[in-house]
């Protein structure tokens, strides 16, 4: 894989550009893409409502995630509308191998300040990954229906992995969200080079 543009590592945090061998694979398999697509941001939007769920008592985070719930959930009905559109169904949520493998480097032992941090500094990368595919497809599909489609899902999602790392800068020291920040954008590079490339995923 090629390193990021220092452009998109300072709007992303990322190291590393997706494989350019996914868009290839992706244009071939656009209708699991879609499916795909549609669970994620299901899944964005009851993340950030258990988040809420759970630090209730957090006024900022609740305050900052709500309309974000919304947003995300109202991107799940447009990816919904275009499965519609092309006369296809939902079908079922598949497995996100790249989501569980973050879910793992989470610090399970560690303290409840430790577990609030990795729980936003996951989403942080979900968010920050999410937007760099759909760059990609923006500008590497041959539809150009689908690259306005995706474009527009780039640019809205563009600034969500900050509102996390600011959340996270909110409540802790800002010294400790970097180190741990560091750690995982150095977990994430390794997984990327390490991961299957498949083109029915987003991730």
């Amino acid at each position: 894989m090629e390193s990021l543009s220092q452009d998109t590592k300072n709007i992303l945090g990322l190291k590393l550009v997706t494989d350019p061998r996914w868009i290839d694979l992706a244009s071939i398999s656009l209708e699991e893409i879609l499916t795909d697509h549609a669970w994620c941001e299901q899944k964005a939007a009851t993340t950030c409502i258990s988040l809420i769920t759970k630090y209730s008592d957090k006024e900022k985070l609740v305050n900052e995630l709500s309309p974000i719930v919304t947003e995300e959930w109202g991107h799940f009905r447009q990816v919904l509308a275009e499965l519609h559109r092309r006369n296809l169904s939902l079908g079922k949520q598949r497995k996100d191998i790249y989501v569980n493998k973050l879910l793992d480097f989470q610090k399970k032992g560690g303290s409840p300040e430790e577990r609030f941090l990795d729980h936003l500094l996951t989403m942080a990368l979900i968010e920050a990954r999410s937007c760099e595919r759909f760059k990609r497809l923006s500008e590497g599909l041959e539809d150009d229906y689908m690259k306005r489609f995706y474009r527009k899902f780039m640019e809205s999602e563009a600034g969500h992995y900050t509102l996390f790392i600011n959340l996270a800068d909110n409540y802790l020291p800002k010294e400790k969200v970097r180190k741990r920040w560091k750690e995982w954008i150095e977990y994430e590079t390794q997984l990327m080079q390490s991961m299957e490339v498949r083109g029915d995923r987003i991730h």
